[in-house]
């Protein structure tokens, strides 16, 4: 007997690491193959309109990169080895290219060049970027005429909060800089000193399941040593001048005339249950020698906010860009607190330079503001303000230098594209601040243009006075064609990015008609010549296809066949989506998106399925429709509604075959995805990624859910799928990045579901992705999660014999 035992225990020694050390898996050629294609640089147009860089992404960085020392404090991911961000999008090249000769000249980077945020002058000269070192994030300037690049010597950008941004000179930058002085890292004691204590104190607060927090004091000095920064002036020259003692500085914004600087600094007492933007902050004013000249707000430690609330202190502080030094910001008249029945909710308040007053009230706004924005003629500002009871975001105009009564420019619910005006597009001044274009007392509006048929992107002019619109431009309806930028001070020509379902974006430069003359049609002229880097994608087919739930919600799908489809073959077929709450269902029934993108698949993309020979209804709309306040009592109901509705469009179409169709999506597709698999008989097999299952470990609230879990106990339960983990009985993968940084979609919610799943005899597979986030970055694991989703889908739904199981 005990022979017996041993040799199973043997066994089973033997058998684990088979099935667990298995190592990262890549999908087929063909997949590789797109996965490898030469990468599009990315465009970006200098200020002077003279010239275009283009920027050399790295697409997919190895597993290395991820495998980089990562401290997690205060919701930051920091590298200790450079003191900056842990994961961080970089280039590997640079390119200048003249816009009129076309010529193209490489910019000589350091070997093994990692250049993050770059950014340019006002005027076109210069470049600022960052490159990622091994002992920290040096500070380049890049001249643009001659595309040499500068090191400034001797200093290290400390970018965990902030980085660097231009003066109003435009020749020299403000820059967070990693102290000389600060000596060894704090360390860890061996054995514990000290327990690691909270209290609560009797005031209620939302609590919402933030990641990386502090958790010791150990975890309290760490944060303390590498967001701490020094303040510095770093010239062109190599000049750099250090600015007042070091802080943990959360902003440092310089006056539009260069002398003062608001700086917002982070203080104790921390917290072990918010990240660092909810900590104490002292907000000042100060000189350029970092002498404090005014004492904006001193902010307590926001734990006691409700859903959805704000600060009674001061907030949202701005220089008003047109003036020399004049700060606007917000404050709260209903107590931060969006239940109470108050209005106005918030009023604008000013102080100006040199600060020896008290501060004024411009006006009072009757919901709670959102922001605002100045034109480059004098007084001109807009401002935003959000109703929350009915999902409304407001547009304003005012003349700050005698208010008055605001002018209501648009009043929208937040989901309505159709009726949206677009943004106004904006310039910058000489001294790098942004503000609104204005030419011949109007503006001009961007937007997505969207319609029953698809976005149509569009550029419109509108008159300040009568808010009457002019259509300047608009997509074609067989391609997809952004407004860009002006390429001049008249604003008579502008650039465009411009695709269509088979040709790549590429940047075209359109001249229209000055005022009183008359043309024939608008000329336009390519500028980049982009190459289609997968052109065995463009066999692809792709259609919007609209229809209808039972209750009358107009819904509507992006429908993609294999390049060798034929006509009324069923297919295996794969829904992916993402649910959304609107107020109603005029809104929910809007179609997004255009079938007149070019045709492009990437990183861990479900599309990828197309090419094994599914159909894919991509995006298949799956609106919750009702109050804001109860719209989740019936999430289960429409959700199933609306994903039957989507099958039955596409077999009435014969295209899917019913009986092989898989369900999956990410974060709250995820979510979506187990309970379709729970609470109805549709799917073949699912694929969950980065999900969360149990909504009682986000007790203060999910996504558009304001009620606490012991406001609504029963819809906490109803609306989490572990509580019905007993019930699906088809096949679930889960993937999820083992370092989930996004709120509510702890690891532990995958790893806890499988269990449930696993023990109440359901079938599941758990693939947990060393080192990812909440998106997956690594070229290792990009590969890993399609060889998983192709091999579960094809098990489970493509060679499926029987029909969808009956619960």
């Amino acid at each position: 007997m005990i022979r017996k035992a041993f040799s199973s225990i043997l066994l089973a020694l033997l058998i684990v690491p088979a099935l667990y050390a298995q190592g990262y898996k890549k999908p087929s050629k063909e997949i590789l193959d797109i996965l490898n294609a030469p990468v599009t640089p990315i465009p970006s147009i200098s200020p002077a309109k003279d010239k275009i860089a283009l920027l050399e992404p790295l697409r997919y960085p190895p597993i290395a990169d991820l495998a980089e020392p990562m401290l997690r404090l205060g919701g930051l991911r920091i590298n200790p080895n450079t003191t900056s961000d842990h994961r961080q999008f970089y280039f590997t090249g640079l390119v200048f290219k003249d816009i009129d000769s076309g010529k193209e000249t490489r910019v000589a980077l350091p070997a093994g060049a990692k250049i993050i945020n770059p950014r340019w002058t006002t005027d076109g000269k210069y470049i600022a970027a960052g490159n990622i070192a091994p002992q920290g994030i040096e500070l380049w300037i890049i001249d643009t005429a001659t595309a040499k690049a500068t090191k400034i010597k001797d200093i290290h950008v400390n970018t965990t909060i902030g980085d660097y941004r231009w003066m109003p000179d435009q020749r020299s930058l403000i820059v967070n800089l990693v102290r000389k002085d600060r000596g060894a890292a704090p360390q860890a004691p061996k054995v514990p000193t000290e327990p690691n204590i909270q209290e609560a104190s009797g005031s209620k607060a939302a609590i919402r399941t933030f990641q990386d927090l502090l958790g010791s004091p150990t975890d309290e000095r760490l944060f303390d040593y590498y967001t701490t920064s020094q303040l510095a002036v770093a010239g062109i020259d190599g000049k750099v001048t250090r600015i007042g003692k070091p802080a943990i500085f959360s902003e440092n914004d310089v006056s539009p005339d260069g002398k003062y600087i608001l700086t917002e600094r982070v203080v104790r007492p921390y917290s072990y249950l918010f990240p660092y933007s909810y900590f104490p902050t002292e907000v000042e004013v100060w000189d350029r020698s970092g002498k404090m000249v005014y004492k904006v707000a001193s902010t307590p430690l926001l734990d006691n906010l409700p859903v959805g609330g704000v600060t009674t202190k001061p907030r949202s502080f701005n220089w008003i860009p047109t003036e020399p030094a004049t700060l606007i910001w917000a404050e709260a008249l209903d107590g931060g607190d969006p239940r109470n029945k108050v209005t106005p909710r918030d009023k604008l308040v000013t102080i100006a330079a040199p600060f020896g007053g008290s501060p004024s009230e411009l006006l009072k706004v009757e919901q709670r503001y959102s922001g605002s924005i100045f034109g480059e003629v004098p007084g001109m500002m807009w401002f935003y303000d959000y109703d929350r009871d009915r999902q409304h975001r407001r547009i304003y105009s005012v003349d700050y230098r005698n208010p008055g009564t605001p002018r209501l420019i648009s009043d929208l619910n937040i989901r309505d594209r159709y009726n949206d005006i677009g943004s106004p597009v904006t310039t910058d001044l000489p001294n790098g601040q942004s503000v609104v274009l204005v030419k011949d007392g109007s503006v001009f509006m961007r937007g997505s243009g969207a319609t029953p048929q698809g976005d149509r992107p569009f550029l419109n002019k509108m008159d300040l006075d009568s808010l009457e619109k002019t259509e300047i431009f608009r997509s074609g309806p067989d391609k997809y064609e952004t407004f860009i930028d002006f390429s001049d001070d008249k604003a008579l020509s502008f650039f465009t990015r411009r695709e269509t379902e088979t040709e790549p974006p590429n940047l075209i430069w359109n001249f229209r008609c000055p005022p009183g003359e008359t043309c024939i049609a608008l000329d336009s002229k390519q500028i980049t010549d982009f190459k289609d880097p997968t052109p065995q994608l463009r066999g692809i087919k792709k259609q919007l296809v609209k229809y209808k739930r039972p209750d009358g919600v107009d819904l509507s799908f992006t429908l993609y066949l294999p390049p060798d489809y034929k006509e009324g073959t069923k297919l295996p077929t794969i829904v992916w989506a993402y649910p959304l709450e609107y107020t109603n269902a005029a809104t929910a029934g809007q179609v997004t998106g255009s079938t007149n993108r070019f045709t492009s698949i990437g990183g861990y993309s479900h599309l990828f399925f197309v090419l094994k020979g599914y159909a894919v209804l991509d995006d298949a709309t799956m609106p919750i429709v009702g109050d804001p306040l109860t719209v989740n009592d019936t999430f289960i109901e429409q959700l199933v509604a609306s994903a039957k509705a989507a099958i039955d469009k596409g077999a009435e179409m014969g295209v899917v075959d019913p009986n092989r169709v898989g369900v999956g999506g990410h974060s709250y597709g995820a979510f979506m995805t187990a309970h379709l698999l729970a609470q109805s008989d549709l799917f073949k097999a699912g694929i969950a990624r980065s999900g969360a299952y149990n909504r009682t470990l986000t007790p203060f609230g999910f996504q558009s859910e304001r009620r606490s879990f012991w406001e609504a106990p029963e819809v906490y339960y109803k609306l989490s799928p572990f509580m019905a983990a007993n019930k699906i009985n088809e096949p679930m993968l889960m993937i999820h990045g083992e370092a989930d940084n996004n709120s509510g979609t702890f690891p532990m919610q995958s790893e806890r579901m499988f269990a449930a799943i696993q023990g109440n005899g359901g079938t599941a597979r758990l693939v947990m992705l060393p080192l990812e986030s909440h998106g997956y970055a690594a070229r290792e694991s990009i590969e890993h999660t399609l060889w998983e989703m192709f091999n579960w889908m094809d098990k489970y739904v493509k060679d499926a014999k029987e029909p969808v199981a009956t619960k």
